[in-house]
């Protein structure tokens, strides 16, 4: 049996004062990692936050995922950048000619990001409603293209961290990952 499914079967246990959190602290520690391995692409970063078990409470989990994530070598953040969970979330949708015109202008100023920098854009949209995103993102991209190698993996790491942030507290929460999370790329 797989660690992973014994994570899945922990979930089933009757322990009606068990919450996830105490779940994942309980959990094997491959499983653990697998679970923290979907909150950010780092094996590394995964095995810090794992290997720091157990966790108290919520605050002490995202602390420990912050501090890991501060952590990241630059192999590190390759690894996270490749991962296919932080690439290809859906466009806001487009409605009408000027939403049309933005996505085309995403999608222009995303290759020249990729282009630039020789890694996807990564920005985390967590807080933001539907409607809002897509401005933000254009803003976000247009905005990071001035920047020099150096800060903008600066910069992408920062996203990385809050986007893993946010998953971390989907997760504790046992909250599905969805589209709608946190972090973009343009597939």
């Amino acid at each position: 049996m797989s660690e992973e499914s014994t994570l899945s079967r922990s979930r089933s246990r009757p322990r009606a004062t068990a919450s996830r959190l105490g779940r994942l602290n309980d959990a094997p520690a491959g499983a653990a990692e697998a679970a923290f391995l979907s909150c950010c692409g780092s094996r590394r970063w995964a095995r810090l936050i794992a290997a720091h078990r157990p966790y108290p409470d919520l605050e002490a989990l995202l602390a420990a995922g912050d501090e890991a994530s501060y952590d990241l070598t630059a192999a590190d953040l390759d690894e996270a950048l490749a991962d296919e969970s932080v690439v290809g979330h859906e466009l806001p949708p487009a409605h009408g000619l000027g939403a049309l015109a933005a996505h085309t202008a995403l999608r222009a100023a995303h290759d020249a990001y990729e282009h630039r920098f020789g890694h996807v854009f990564v920005i985390c949209l967590d807080g933001l409603r539907p409607e809002e995103r897509l401005d933000r993102l254009l803003t976000g991209i247009r905005d990071r293209l001035g920047n020099d190698r150096e800060k903008e993996r600066d910069n992408t790491a920062e996203e990385l961290r809050r986007i893993a942030r946010a998953r971390l507290v989907r997760l504790a929460a046992n909250l599905p990952h969805s589209p709608d999370m946190p972090g973009f790329r343009i597939a």
